[in-house]
């Protein structure tokens, strides 16, 4: 039996975007008989109380995120790699309902076959990054501000990526120190470059883009 969670009903009834789309997606979901529950500000499905997959509405798609789709298959090639660091989710994403119901039976058996990745107990294996060769003007403010170096590399390796791609893309060097002097307190505060600072990102693959960067 079905049980619907009331702050998912909340969040559903409020939603003006992709209403219909999403509540297809938590009826397969529920259909496949996984748990509802909220976390992260999204619908989110779980088999014994491991996460499986959440339901999210985008401005452009909605989609339904597996939680560790690197592992899955995709036989029928629908799975969607968000960005190079996104390690372990995947997406499915859809523009309307229709595509939703045509594709009932194939999300279903993907969401069987995580089922079953977690009875596993099977793990995505974080990719180490390669040394990275970062610019003098980064090394020489690491070398006078030891709190900046600590809480740099504290960062997860893509954070640490993301910000080497960043300073490293600047051609000048008085543009390199601004983009470290710039990056400094997001750094300090354990955010990526392009994290939320809602804090929903760095829980989560991506922020759903209703959130305020700075």
């Amino acid at each position: 039996m079905n049980i619907f969670n009331p702050k998912v009903d909340e969040f559903l009834n409020n939603t003006t975007k992709w209403q219909a789309e999403l509540k297809k997606l938590r009826s397969i979901a529920l259909d496949c008989l996984l748990v509802e529950d909220f976390k992260w500000k999204q619908p989110c499905y779980t088999h014994q109380n491991k996460n499986i997959v959440l339901i999210h509405g985008f401005k452009e798609y909605c989609a339904l995120l597996f939680m560790k789709g690197s592992l899955l298959h995709d036989t029928a090639g629908i799975l969607f790699q968000q960005t190079e660091n996104m390690q372990s989710g995947r997406l499915v994403r859809f523009n309307n309902l229709a595509e939703i119901v045509k594709m009932e039976p194939v999300l279903k058996a993907y969401i069987f076959e995580a089922i079953e990745v977690e009875k596993a107990g099977l793990k995505v294996e974080s990719k180490t990054i390669q040394s990275l060769v970062y610019p003098q003007e980064f090394e020489e403010i690491m070398s006078k501000d030891n709190l900046f170096k600590k809480a740099f590399f504290v960062l997860t390796p893509g954070r640490q990526r993301g910000y080497h791609l960043f300073f490293t893309g600047a051609k000048q060097s008085k543009t390199i120190v601004s983009r470290i002097e710039n990056s400094r307190q997001r750094i300090l505060d354990g955010f990526g470059l392009n994290d939320c600072t809602c804090g929903l990102s760095k829980r989560m693959p991506a922020c759903d883009g209703s959130h305020k960067y700075i």
